[in-house]
């Protein structure tokens, strides 16, 4: 409880240190006269907004000077992307700010006559932005061509030029190396041209969800001033950028990916997009960890790296260790000319050993209050042993299965300045696991060791799940007076999307599916997409992608956002978020990288615990998706993630197991894709062996929305909805096989083999049963 209550005191002291009522956010700006999004909502969209901007070069052009006049150049201006294409961004605010409208706000002098040309242009019938339909969204928008003579009129009227450059990204296609996605456009670079060789001073706006090639700015040298990356910021955008360009927010955000010189000097660049499969030769050296190991040269931008209108001075001054738990005390000082936030992190050098690292591994970080200049601002760095040890598949290290620490010496950094070290003269381990989702185990004899026991069926007691809260009756006394119908029923969604029994334009239901089980008590639970707000039919807050997010580096903040969603959530009945996407960037390309959160698993998943704790905190369920390597778009449903299982561990279930372990969701999701060619959905040891029983997983696992069909290869008579039971994958969504039926349709696959041999047995229905109803039971709703 006092954790409780100091987390709400940051929390509450954050709100006071930001501003909030001082003015920083204008009432007319927070969707005036409408009650569909609250002030506290309308404030954290717009600050989570501001600090996700990573200021990338800057030669003092920025901030803007009071009066100063500014002209502003390229389409999206206007046609703002303010998130990614699909599920995941499908949301209808009730208002969004684009830059111009931002800038005015601000009271930003800009050119009112240019202006005027790009609104001309943009709102002219041949001109209008086009938005695509499902799967073939578009990739950007075409450019207004700019004339020469315009630039020269302009020119004379202001000395400082802002052009905005925005990338579209969008679910279930990738994005692609042609010009308008990764590549800049002729007109684009033709604008850019025009606009640096007039005007003395150029400031790029870069309105994407996913990296695009940067190579062009080099090109350009000191003619661009000042970039920024800005990211797609929901329904604030406009404010918030104003906000960064005018000064009143510091920039703060720091890249949650790096920036390569070329696409091909990505280490996954040759082993992505395949139709059927894709290996991931690049193992564990994925991002920074190869670009720091062997690559430094063909980076642009480094993981991490973001500038700020002022300078701070960072200073470790002590290490401590006790019983595997790390602290590192790092004092930060202000020593520029205006109020910031910086971020510290800490970074592990750890001796190659037998296995082979990267250069260094990010063990932690922390983002301090906004620093007057010359103040200092003291933060904790902590971490345990789990963060910098290496995952042993192979048993070089004596150690077959477990995470360890090789003998030798162990650096810590903070900034490039050693903050600590370690020696070890012999191989620890730190923690042993089970082999997994790998051909080297005998999986069959796995899953019958482990068969859950059957609660002998009672038929109808007249029990409701009110009287298990109320403690006159176990779960299991309730669970064994279910039929076999009901049981069934409580292992899939009522049939299609858009449930008549929840708000309308919600994902589907699950839980309470039949009359019978609602007459017991078991009401149905509600899902809406996520993660950019709320997918209704309703007007719900727009918010910031979650790579955005991601480089605010600060959980604090995200979760203060996340506790307004819950709040939402609570308003329109909803009781599960779909939500964080929290896949790595594994290639930049990926489609759907807007919506997850960094090539990095540890700023992962504490991004993704943050926005988990918000949720919850309200009483509702966040699902994070999408468990596990759904690290591209193309042929999702059948394509097979191939790799090692150390890469997994360390790199693609290590976010999902931070969420997990410092967060405690009641939901999780599985992907659509195989892993070493089993489908997530029928994953025994993804959703039991590691999820569960390693890290101790109490929640509700779920597929994602329809599932491939299959038959078991180690239980020949077990297919599709008994294969994904056996599996404790509990529940398929929205509850069809696929798209065709909008209501319920059984495939007969569940309960044709039950208490057959090799069949699925009463008990594994019962253990699927008992997630579903401790969740209801969880979140006060029986």
């Amino acid at each position: 409880m006092n954790k409780i209550k100091q987390k709400m005191g940051m929390l509450a002291q954050r709100v006071v240190d930001w501003g909030m009522g001082n003015g920083l956010m204008q009432e007319e700006n927070m969707a005036s006269g409408n009650d569909t999004i609250t002030p506290e909502m309308a404030f954290f969209a717009r600050r989570c907004a501001a600090e996700s901007c990573v200021l990338l070069k800057n030669d003092g052009t920025l901030p803007l000077q009071k009066k100063e006049q500014v002209a502003v150049f390229g389409r999206c201006q206007l046609d703002w992307f303010y998130v990614g294409y699909g599920s995941g961004g499908d949301v209808h605010p009730p208002y969004r700010v684009n830059l111009m409208e931002g800038l005015a706000n601000a009271g930003v002098e800009f050119d009112k006559e240019l202006a005027k040309v790009y609104d001309n242009w943009c709102n002219n019938e041949d001109n209008k932005a086009y938005h695509g339909w499902w799967g073939h969204w578009p990739m950007s928008h075409p450019e207004m061509p700019l004339e020469e003579k315009l630039v020269s009129e302009v020119v004379k009227r202001c000395d400082t030029a802002v052009v905005v450059i925005g990338r579209a990204a969008g679910e279930d296609r990738e994005n692609t190396l042609t010009p308008g996605s990764y590549y800049l456009t002729e007109q684009e670079i033709d604008m850019l041209d025009k606009v640096t060789s007039a005007f003395s001073h150029t400031v790029v706006l870069l309105n994407a969800g996913n990296i695009i090639d940067m190579s062009w700015t080099e090109s350009y040298g000191d003619k661009i001033s000042s970039l920024l990356y800005v990211w797609q910021g929901g329904m604030e955008s406009g404010n918030a950028i104003a906000d960064v360009l005018t000064g009143a927010v510091n920039p703060c955000g720091k890249l949650a990916d790096t920036i390569a010189r070329n696409y091909e000097d990505y280490p996954s660049s040759a082993y992505f997009g395949g139709k059927e499969y894709n290996e991931y030769k690049e193992g564990i050296y994925v991002g920074y960890r190869h670009f720091e190991t062997c690559a430094k040269e063909k980076v642009l931008y480094p993981f991490g790296y973001g500038l700020s209108y002022t300078n701070f001075l960072v200073n470790p001054v002590s290490f401590t260790s006790e019983n595997g738990r790390y602290e590192i005390s790092v004092e930060v000082e202000n020593i520029g000319t205006c109020t910031g936030r910086e971020i510290v992190m800490a970074w592990c050098e750890a001796p190659q050993g037998t296995l082979g690292k990267p250069l260094k591994t990010l063990v932690a970080f922390a983002k301090t209050k906004e620093i007057k200049v010359g103040e200092i601002d003291q933060v904790s760095l902590v971490f345990n042993e789990k963060c910098f040890a290496s995952y042993d598949d192979a048993g070089k290290t004596r150690y077959p299965n477990a995470f360890v620490l090789e003998e030798g010496e162990y650096l810590f950094y903070v900034e490039e300045q050693l903050a600590g070290s370690f020696s070890l003269e012999e191989t620890k381990c730190v923690e042993r696991c089970e082999s997994a989702c790998n051909k080297s185990v005998d999986l069959r004899q796995r899953i019958l060791e482990r068969l859950p026991e059957e609660i002998s069926f009672t038929g109808d007691k007249g029990y409701r799940l009110s009287d298990v809260v109320q403690e006159n009756i176990s779960l299991e006394t309730f669970i064994a007076q279910l039929n076999d119908e009901e049981l069934e029923a409580l292992t899939r969604g009522e049939g299609a999307m858009g449930s008549s029994l929840g708000v309308v334009g919600n994902a589907g239901a699950f839980g309470g599916v039949l009359p019978s089980l609602r007459e017991k008590g078991v009401p149905p639970i509600i899902t809406a997409d996520g993660p950019a707000g709320l997918r209704l039919k309703k007007f719900t807050a727009l918010l910031p992608c979650g790579t955005g997010l991601a480089c605010t580096w600060d959980d604090v903040l995200v979760e203060s956002l996340f506790v307004q969603v819950g709040k939402e959530m609570q308003k329109h009945d909803l009781d599960v978020l779909l939500s964080p996407g929290m896949n790595i960037h594994r290639n930049p390309l990926c489609g759907r990288n807007f919506e997850y959160f960094s090539e990095d698993p540890l700023l992962t998943g504490k991004m993704a615990a943050a926005v988990v704790r918000g949720v919850q905190s309200q009483g509702g369920s966040c699902c994070p998706k999408h468990f596990a390597c759904n690290n591209q778009e193309t042929k999702r449903n059948t394509n097979d993630s191939r790799l090692s299982e150390r890469a997994l561990r360390e790199i693609y279930l290590r976010g999902f197991e931070i969420c997990i372990k410092e967060s405690k969701p009641n939901t999780l999701m599985t992907s659509y894709n195989k892993i070493n060619g089993v489908w997530s959905h029928y994953n025994y040891d993804l959703a039991t062996t590691i999820l569960r029983k390693e890290w101790g997983y109490e929640g509700v696992v779920i597929t994602d929305w329809w599932m491939q069909k299959s038959i078991s290869p180690e239980f020949t008579k077990l297919k599709d909805n008994a294969y994904r039971v056996r599996a404790q994958v509990d529940v398929l969504m929205p509850g069809n096989m696929g798209h065709l039926h909008k209501k319920y349709h059984s495939d007969g696959t569940l309960l044709k083999t039950i208490d057959a041999t090799d069949g699925i047995t009463r008990g594994e229905l019962q253990r699927t049963a008992r997630n579903v109803l401790n969740l209801i039971i969880k979140i006060g709703k029986a």
